[in-house]
């Protein structure tokens, strides 16, 4: 049975680690904010205090982080992974990036004789503590093969999407759908609610017609109920569409829609709604709008 590190306790990552410990795996888990390992450790992971210690003495590296900077401290630093990294293991970064960061890192760990293999999520903080997240991954597809089996246990389905990076592009390309698609239930809402419908009676429609989606029920039932408890932060969401933004410009691809998406969330968060949960856009629409929901 693989030993494995999970580094980044986050709103995922703890559900994630979760999950491994569950299933049996031996993990030693590090967080930037120590506390944060207790509940893990209580349930019998180690914890390590760097994460070159967390890397030392097992065979698979998994980390959920932040965004690109963290990664890049989490594993370039002092006291980074691959201060503690040796050949024959394995590295996995689960977090949100660039493909070019998934790049550099699988350059940086081939140079130590360690594989590494992209595999961003998606789903939320529910479906990160009840193994249900859905995981794309990228890198050398017999490494994946090896890894299927840890995955598993974090999730309803795996998709090998090819080499290194894909599974990061593809997490982009899902979540330009995403944000479009939460954009566009806010306007739909308050566009019903300055007609006078009643907003209860809208999503019992959109729960029922083709265009349906578990997004848009979702989202939609927590709007109108303003319901902005965090499962995914908003100031998250903007950090993915200015990757998204970045991605598309480099491969000279257009993303009219997403750009728009991208103006919305960038009022939200700088209207101070960052920390709440990505559907908080809203309340920059509700602005524009002059009415709420």
């Amino acid at each position: 049975m693989e030993q494995i590190a999970y580094l980044g306790l986050g709103t995922m990552g703890s559900g994630m680690a979760t999950n491994l410990v569950k299933a049996g795996y031996p993990v030693t888990v590090w967080n930037r904010t120590a506390e944060k390992c207790d509940p893990l450790v209580a349930m019998g992971a180690t914890e390590a205090s760097s994460p070159a210690e967390a890397a030392a003495d097992v065979n698979v590296v998994m980390y959920c982080l932040s965004n690109d900077e963290a990664v890049g401290s989490v594993i370039y630093s002092d006291n980074g992974i691959l201060a503690g990294a040796h050949s024959g293991q394995i590295a996995v970064d689960m977090s949100t990036v660039h493909p070019d960061t998934s790049r550099r890192e699988a350059e940086a760990y081939q140079e130590r004789g360690v594989e590494f293999l992209d595999a961003p999520v998606f789903g939320s903080k529910d479906e990160a503590r009840e193994g249900g997240l859905w995981v794309v991954v990228g890198g050398n597809e017999g490494v994946f093969d090896h890894m299927r089996p840890v995955f598993q246990a974090l999730s309803a389905s795996v998709h090998y999407m090819g080499g290194t990076g894909m599974g990061t592009s593809m997490k982009l390309v899902g979540n330009l759908i995403v944000a479009a698609q939460m954009e566009a239930v806010g306007e739909a809402l308050i566009l019903g609610k300055k007609a006078g419908l009643d907003l209860n009676q809208v999503m019992d429609v959109l729960d029922v017609v083709d265009f349906r989606s578990p997004l848009i029920s979702g989202v939609g039932r927590s709007l109108v109920q303003r319901d902005f408890r965090t499962s995914f932060a908003l100031r998250h969401m903007l950090k993915d569409a200015n990757l998204i933004a970045r991605l598309a410009e480099e491969l000279r691809s257009p993303i009219p829609e997403s750009a728009a998406v991208r103006e919305t969330l960038k009022a939200a968060v700088n209207q101070g709604w960052g920390e709440e949960n990505a559907s908080a856009l809203v309340k920059a629409l509700e602005k524009q709008a002059d009415t709420m929901l």
